[in-house]
């Protein structure tokens, strides 16, 4: 039986494009078929690629072309798309022909605090400044709406008094670390 083919975007470092890489390195059912940047500087390029992963850089202007995605995945085989701190909009194009087979990651518990401008840092800076007691990750469906894609799981972390941004981002990366490769597996596999 032929293994469930994924493209990882990410936008920059890419701890979870490469535990995802790492996790599914063995698997008997999945493969990463490649990650995909519009960033030509961003360090998970290097790491997947020294991972035996194979890399591609396209730039703004032509990640922006959906036509030129889709056909990218199909000509790779990939069933499913991954996005793990891919800072791009998604083309339209891309979205109808992997509706339900793109999966992204964001750092809050959806809805609250997603949309444009909200990832990373800024997210966790608007958390804190709301005095919120907790926080989290939601792993969704992506749709045409930034961040609010039919929800497939959320994880929770406590903020203390005191806590800061580099301790919230250390919660929430643990978080993602710990469940997110599971849950695309379990997606992915049914």
């Amino acid at each position: 039986m032929p293994k469930t083919k994924i493209a990882i975007f990410a936008s920059g470092t890419g701890s979870n494009a490469i535990n995802l890489i790492r996790f599914f390195k063995n698997s008997r059912a999945i493969e990463v078929g490649f990650v995909l940047s519009n960033n030509p500087d961003a360090p998970v390029l290097e790491s997947a690629q020294s991972l035996g992963v194979n890399i591609i850089y396209h730039d703004n202007a032509k990640v922006a072309n959906g036509e030129f995605l889709v056909s990218l995945c199909k000509n790779n085989g990939i069933d499913w798309i991954i996005l793990a701190g891919y800072l791009r909009l998604i083309p339209k194009e891309l979205i109808s022909a992997y509706f339900n087979t793109m999966i992204n990651l964001h750092p809050s518990l959806l809805p609250n605090y997603g949309g444009k401008g909200m990832f990373g840092s800024n997210v966790h800076r608007a958390v804190i400044a709301n005095n919120e007691k907790e926080s989290g990750i939601t792993i969704h469906f992506v749709n045409q709406e930034f961040d609010k894609g039919r929800v497939i799981a959320q994880f929770t972390c406590e903020l203390n008094p005191g806590d800061g941004v580099s301790e919230l981002e250390q919660k929430i990366r643990h978080l993602e670390q710990s469940y997110f490769p599971t849950v695309v597996e379990k997606t992915l596999l049914g």
